[in-house]
C-alpha cells in the first residue's frame, strides 16, 4: 500500500467544505491513517514550500496558508499518490475538470482547496515533516475486501 500527503487548505476550512473533501477521499476507498489540525508558522511554510520561496508570488502563498488552520492527512491505498492527484485536478481551479475537487470547489490558482503530494518521494517527506510515528494508526476497514481484487493486493 502506498501513502500520500494532503493539506486541506485554510480556504476550505473557511468555506465549510472540509467534510465534503474528506468524504470524497473516503468514498473513493482511501484509508485515513493520520490526520490532524495544524496552524502554519512562517518557518514551516518556508520549509514546506522551499521550492517556491524565492518566487515573487511566495508571499501570497504564505499569507494564504497562514490565514487559518489547515487539516493534514496521510491517506493510504494502492497507487494513492496518483489517485489523489487525479482527484484533486489541475492546480488552477478554473482549468480543473468537473468532478475533481478543484473543478468542483474552486476558481483560483492559489485558493485551490487542497495540496497533494506530487510523487511518492515527496509524499514520504511531507508526511515525515508533519506527522510523528505516534500520529499513525493501523486498523482494519470493514469494507477493505470490497475495495480491491485479490490479485491487486499481491
Amino acid at each position: 500500500m502506498e501513502r500520500t500527503f494532503v493539506i486541506i487548505k485554510p480556504c476550505s476550512l473557511q468555506r465549510g467544505i472540509v467534510g465534503e473533501i474528506i468524504t470524497r477521499f473516503e468514498r473513493k476507498g482511501l484509508k485515513i491513517v493520520a490526520m490532524k489540525m495544524y496552524r502554519f508558522t512562517r518557518e514551516k511554510c518556508a520549509e514546506h514550500y522551499k521550492h517556491l520561496v524565492d518566487k515573487p508570488f511566495y508571499p501570497i502563498i504564505e499569507k494564504s496558508m497562514m490565514a487559518a488552520p489547515v487539516l493534514l492527512l496521510c491517506l493510504e491505498g494502492i497507487d494513492a499518490v496518483a489517485v489523489v492527484r487525479e482527484m484533486t485536478g489541475s492546480t488552477n481551479g478554473r482549468k480543473a475538470a468537473p468532478g475533481t475537487l478543484r473543478g468542483d470547489y474552486c476558481m483560483s490558482h492559489q485558493e485551490n482547496v487542497v495540496h497533494a503530494s506530487d510523487s511518492l518521494e515527496n509524499a514520504e517527506k511531507e508526511c515525515a515533516r508533519f506527522f510523528n510515528e505516534e500520529d499513525y494508526f493501523e486498523y482494519e476497514q470493514s469494507n477493505f475486501p470490497y475495495l480491491y481484487a485479490e490479485d491487486e493486493l499481491k
